[in-house]
């Protein structure tokens, strides 16, 4: 039998139980396109990345979600641009089932933040998009 794996996807949107996380939205880098995809993590550290640098007004949140189809590897923080996949991280085009909210998550320190963010600024003056092929 297959190991159960907890998927977390990180947002500042306010969502409950049974909601969809679908594409469409506008990205959260580069020039806000609208994403063809959502995108989820097997770790809570890379959905705690997405929940404080996501935009838009309100606290951060992680969701627990289900995938409703098939997904596969991030190439925005995988082989395309990293070595293998070590945020766990994953897209989808299907939408992303919400059935909890982790409460108790800790953020990453004010320097990590202002590290993270001025790296985000440097790779959006570079005009480095997110890959949505």
């Amino acid at each position: 039998m297959g190991e159960i794996i907890t998927w977390y996807h990180g947002t500042k949107a306010d969502l409950a139980p049974g909601d969809l996380i679908v594409a469409g939205h506008a990205s959260n880098y580069g020039q806000r396109r609208a994403a063809r995809f959502v995108y989820l993590t097997a770790t809570l550290d890379a959905a705690t990345w997405g929940a404080e640098l996501a935009r838009g007004e309100g606290r951060g949140r992680i969701y627990i979600v289900e995938p409703t189809g098939p997904i596969e590897d991030d190439p925005n923080l995988t082989n395309q641009r990293f070595a293998g996949n070590p945020t766990q991280s994953y897209r989808t085009r299907e939408p992303l089932r919400v059935v909890g909210e982790v409460q108790d998550w800790v953020g990453h320190t004010p320097e990590q933040l202002a590290t993270m963010r001025a790296r985000l600024a440097e790779l959006d003056a570079q005009g480095v998009e997110a890959i949505e092929d």
